[in-house]
């Protein structure tokens, strides 16, 4: 298993970014790598991150300003190749099938709940483990 895994944050608010580092923590399953967090607060800034490569899993504010991770995430979806697993945090549980337009590959509602955003995060990083082996 690789020492680190990097995950990308994009919100615009300071206080969505750091509920997604709290409920990470250090790793958020036992079975899954250490995190590093990179931190976005710009649409340009995630292009200019995922577009060095080494990105993980790719986490959205789907409620984002003033580009929500929605389409954001279909449009990285299209453009950038292998994307990373991208995780969406949207509003309302009833956001799900936009999550689904989108093309993300999970979805947790806001606030973050540490339990189910660690339980989702850990699955998606197992996913791309077991792809990259």
């Amino acid at each position: 298993m690789q020492a680190t895994a990097t995950v990308l944050v994009y919100s615009d608010d300071s206080n969505t970014r750091e509920q997604v580092r709290l409920a990470t923590g250090r790793r958020p399953a036992p079975d899954v790598p250490v995190v590093e967090l990179v931190e976005c607060a710009t649409p340009a800034a995630v292009v200019r991150e995922l577009d060095k490569g080494g990105i993980d899993v790719v986490v959205l504010d789907g409620e984002a300003v003033p580009m929500g991770g929605m389409g954001l995430c279909r449009q990285i979806k299209d453009e950038v190749f292998q994307c990373p697993p991208v995780l969406l945090l949207i509003a309302r549980p009833q956001d799900a099938w936009l999550a689904t337009w989108s093309r993300a590959d999970s979805a947790v509602t806001l606030p973050v709940e540490p339990v189910e955003f660690a339980a989702a995060l850990a699955s998606l990083l197992r996913e791309k483990r077991l792809l990259s082996a």
